[in-house]
């Protein structure tokens, strides 16, 4: 196993301490922002219609919790938490890119309202690079 090097430890936790306080501050959400955030993933993945909002919101606090915390810890190797980080990011974008007003019409630049969406891209690159470059051989 390779020990992550600084410059990902500082990525690992710059992007691992934000997740994680995500997920911190959803755990034990009340009935009204669970049926929010509920809502607005039920608008991009209508699948998710079948799961109880509180259920949801409880799902998503210790998702984020897992992943910010495997982010956290340098034992984790840098592939399988940068995976994590990987298809959570792409799930956020999907919110940015198929919920109506987050982006101009015809392009991938953000409205106002879709610029907190359209930050997670650098999720999706920070996770891509911890895989890509844990792949590499030195």
């Amino acid at each position: 196993m390779r020990h992550p090097k600084p410059h990902q430890l500082v990525l690992r936790a710059a992007t691992g301490a934000s997740i994680l306080n995500s997920g911190l501050d959803k755990r034990g959400a009340d009935e009204d922002t669970a049926m929010g955030l509920h809502g607005t993933a039920v608008g991009t993945y209508p699948f998710l219609d079948r799961v109880d909002p509180v259920t949801f919101a409880r799902l998503l606090s210790a998702g984020e919790i897992a992943l910010g915390t495997a982010l956290l810890l340098p034992l984790v190797p840098n592939r399988l938490a940068g995976a994590g980080l990987t298809a959570f990011a792409a799930g956020l974008l999907g919110m940015y890119l198929r919920t109506p007003g987050m982006h101009r019409p015809r392009s991938l630049a953000p409205t106002p309202d879709g610029v907190p969406l359209s930050k997670d891209l650098w999720l999706l690159g920070a996770g891509l690079s911890l895989v890509l470059e844990d792949c590499r051989k030195d």
